[in-house]
């Protein structure tokens, strides 16, 4: 997954731990560890921490960030996990939390090969690593949801005729909110699902639009034009300054042989580029 490696190329820079591992959870309650960064076996890859087993275990129970000096000999946890963890070397580990919502779904650890406290200011900065990985999850997750019923729509739309009314103006304002969204996207894979979703979202029924003259980001602005943003809006949206909007507000115009912005939305729904 490409946020969590992200986010243990965040911790290593900031903590400087060697070994760095984690994984977000599955079914019953269960974290399957598949990112891992330092390591020198693969004893760890694959490994299910299940809630209340070992430290990562209690962590995920608790919602709390916990750590050990030498995790063979702490009677604070149980011991299901020593095989592997022995088989890495690992001594001091500490673990925190990943909440996406109201609930964990993942745990970051971090470990060196010596039985040494690690103190609060590696917690504290794991902790906030974890947060940012939350909410990352949590905006992914959205966007899946979000995009597996607007598939279900693009779909329902091919066999019948266009919307209209409130239905239209519903799928405009989705359409305009998922490219604003694909901004943020870390995943590729996902931020170009979504964009695959928007472009079937702004089809006509039918055959499929002539070549599309619109480079992305025109096509970004446009849609946030077509429901009603100026450009200091749809710019904040985007992630753009007013006059980048501007700019590919002209690009949009030259190429579709219009004038305003109002025509060059309507030009680029007749063009099957928008919905």
């Amino acid at each position: 997954m490409v946020a969590l490696r992200a986010a243990l190329a965040r911790m290593r820079h900031v903590t400087g731990l060697p070994v760095l591992f984690g994984g977000t959870v599955t079914a019953g309650r269960t974290v399957r560890l598949t990112e891992l960064a330092g390591t020198t076996t693969g004893a760890l890859r694959g490994l299910a921490i299940r809630a209340g087993s070992g430290l990562g275990g209690r962590v995920l129970v608790t919602a709390r960030p916990g750590s050990v000096e030498d995790y063979a000999t702490d009677a604070r946890i149980s011991h299901e996990y020593d095989r592997p963890v022995g088989a890495e070397g690992l001594r001091a580990i500490a673990a925190v939390p990943v909440v996406v919502g109201e609930r964990v779904g993942g745990l970051l650890y971090g470990g060196i090969r010596e039985p040494l406290t690690l103190g609060t200011r590696v917690l504290d900065a794991m902790g906030r690593i974890a947060a940012r990985l939350g909410v990352e999850l949590a905006v992914q997750a959205e966007v899946e949801r979000r995009m597996a019923e607007l598939e279900t729509a693009a779909i329902t739309r091919a066999a019948r005729e266009r919307p209209t009314g409130p239905e239209r103006e519903n799928l405009r304002e989705a359409h305009a909110e998922l490219r604003s969204i694909a901004q943020e996207i870390t995943d590729p894979a996902l931020r170009e699902r979504l964009r695959e979703v928007c472009e079937r979202l702004g089809a006509p029924p039918g055959p499929p639009p002539a070549r599309n003259p619109l480079s992305p980001r025109e096509i970004d602005v446009l849609s946030l034009i077509a429901v009603g943003c100026g450009n200091a809006e749809a710019g904040e949206r985007l992630g753009l300054r007013p006059e980048t909007v501007k700019s590919y507000l002209r690009g949009a115009m030259r190429k579709l042989g219009t004038h305003t912005r109002m025509e060059t939305v309507v030009a680029a729904r007749r063009a099957g580029l928008l919905p």
